[in-house]
């Protein structure tokens, strides 16, 4: 009997908008009933949840055109720990940027390369156009639009591990 495929939701969130976006995945990806879904901050992931997962997603807040830092952090604790360990297992990225979120994408395709990860989505990235540093440091608003597109590809990726396609 064939275990059930585990989606890991690894995220850190300052002002909520990356928070909304992930339980918008989250939602998605529950409705592909037989995959477990697990949504953990950064701060309580570590390097066994990632070698007990199937398939990952990534979610960070664009901080000075950056992933944040405690997403990074969790990276430098669970690198080595899942090095050659997890090769070819898909991921996904969000991002919520304030003005770009590119180059924080870019850094995480960058360490999942290293891991070895496939691709299977362009990185998801949700524009705030927080600009001013009141703007910044506020509660974020993701709209209805932007959610439905984190709820279709938490689906998306769930049924893909389901399906076995990656």
């Amino acid at each position: 009997m064939n275990r059930a495929k585990t989606l890991l939701i690894i995220y850190h969130s300052h002002t909520g908008g990356t928070r909304q976006m992930v339980h918008a995945l989250r939602e998605g990806a529950l409705t592909e009933g037989s995959v477990q879904v697990h949504l953990l901050h950064a701060s309580e992931a570590g390097p066994d949840d990632v070698l007990q997962a199937d398939g990952y997603v990534f979610a960070t807040p664009e901080n000075l055109a950056a992933m944040s830092g405690l997403l990074k952090d969790f990276f430098d604790r669970s690198y080595y720990g899942a090095l050659e360990r997890i090769n070819g297992r898909p991921y996904a990225t969000l991002v919520c940027a304030g003005s770009d979120g590119s180059n924080a994408a870019r850094q995480i395709a960058r360490i999942a390369t290293g891991w070895r990860l496939n691709a299977v989505a362009e990185p998801l990235i949700i524009c705030t156009h927080a600009q001013t540093p009141e703007a910044i440091a506020a509660a974020k608003h993701i709209s209805d639009t932007d959610l439905a597109q984190c709820h279709a590809l938490g689906a998306a990726l769930a049924s893909g591990l389901q399906m076995g396609i990656f």
